[in-house]
């Protein structure tokens, strides 16, 4: 899977909002490259919430052990959630993983190395073993949004 194909796969989603830096826009010099998802209806930033899934070329501070410094190195995040969490890694988020896995190993699901915890699951350079489910992944994150994003709205209207 390329980036480009990862963000025209979940730009087809309704009601998904795309963010994607470059050079000149409002955002950071170090979001230039990277890809943001959000579930936006209404086509804005939203203030208040995280993206449900994010493309990373780079390191961020803190977050180097995918070692994004590697040439066309990058890695897709996704908000799984717990449930899905499980399914993949077989534990839940808050547990400490049983063997350390290397964070920079490609085309593998692996625990976000530094959201893990909060149910965010990661593929450095999803390949062969890990597009299909990379796209499941990316759907379940999707729905998730939605839906948290339909329930916000339905309770600010009671």
């Amino acid at each position: 899977m390329t980036i480009d194909e990862i963000i025209t796969f979940v730009s087809g989603f309704d009601g998904v909002l795309t963010l994607t830096p470059a050079p000149g826009d409002e955002w950071p010099e170090l979001s230039w490259g990277d890809a943001f998802f959000y579930y936006s209806p209404d086509g804005v930033v939203p203030t208040n919430v995280q993206p449900f899934a994010t493309v990373v070329t780079k390191n961020y501070p803190g977050d180097e052990t995918s070692r994004l410094d590697r040439p066309d190195t990058f890695r897709v995040n996704i908000h799984a959630g717990k449930e899905e969490f499980i399914r993949r890694l077989g534990r839940s988020p808050r547990e400490a993983a049983e063997t350390d896995v290397d964070a920079a190993v490609t085309d593998t699901v692996i625990a976000h190395p530094v959201y893990g915890n909060a149910g965010w699951l990661a593929v450095v350079n999803p390949a062969s073993k890990t597009e299909e489910v990379t796209r499941e992944l990316l759907g379940t994150a999707y729905r998730l949004a939605r839906s948290r994003f339909e329930r916000k709205a339905e309770s600010s209207r009671e």
